[in-house]
């Protein structure tokens, strides 16, 4: 058998080496940064906002309207990460007014900042590569509750709407009309209520996958200890 030829084998190895994923550039990571600060800020804003109009009112009835401006700023700011809330905030809420005051609001707005301030403080600590456990787990433990609490929050909301959407017409299309088309909003919303059923529980055990993933073998260690 013929001997290899000298650095044979080293490039053979190097080019079966596993390449190293490169992560975000300089620029790429500090915008990321900045980003995720901004909006962690912003759902603080909201959350101390809530708290502030609680006290002040001693009720936490229509607390919606002292945290309105905020939340259509950072949740609109957010659009292509999360269009369904984006649709909630301004196709439901901001457009029927009668919804407003009502508690499901409240459930979906204390479900939705306490998701967002945990959820971009990961990404934020991710990025500058310093993640405290605290937040780690907090991501990966606390939508047990604030998922289920968001979707009813979410669902009553648009429940609430469908009287005011049917007796108004809003955003309908009747016939005829020239472009010989015809739209319900109603009946639109009622769709989005059910695709809530098969959507709901895919993303939440989805979650648990996740969590499990996670923090699956810091959990087994605690037990053994």
């Amino acid at each position: 058998m013929s001997a290899a030829a000298p650095g044979t084998s080293k490039a053979a190895h190097s080019d079966v080496a596993p390449k190293r994923k490169k992560g975000p550039g300089a620029l790429a990571t500090a915008y990321l940064v900045i980003y995720n600060v901004v909006m962690t800020a912003g759902w603080l804003v909201i959350a101390v906002g809530l708290v502030r109009a609680y006290l002040a009112r001693g009720s936490y009835h229509g607390l919606y309207y002292s945290i309105e401006k905020p939340l259509k700023f950072f949740q609109t700011g957010a659009i292509l990460e999360v269009m369904s809330r984006v649709f909630l905030t301004w196709a439901v809420t901001h457009s029927v007014r009668e919804v407003q005051s009502e508690d499901s609001v409240l459930l979906f707005v204390t479900a939705w900042t306490v998701t967002e301030i945990i959820r971009y403080s990961f990404y934020t600590f991710s990025l500058l590569n310093h993640l405290p456990f605290l937040i780690k787990w907090a991501r990966y433990t606390f939508f047990f509750v604030l998922y289920p609490m968001g979707v009813t929050g979410e669902l009553l909301t648009i429940y609430a709407a469908l009287p005011y959407v049917q007796k108004t017409g809003l955003y309908s299309v009747t016939l005829p009309n020239k472009y010989n088309f015809s739209f319900d909003y109603y009946t639109f919303l009622i769709l989005i209520m059910i695709s809530y059923i098969p959507l709901f529980p895919q993303l939440y055990f989805h979650m648990i996958r996740q969590r499990k993933k996670v923090l699956g073998h810091v959990e087994d260690y605690s037990k053994v200890e």
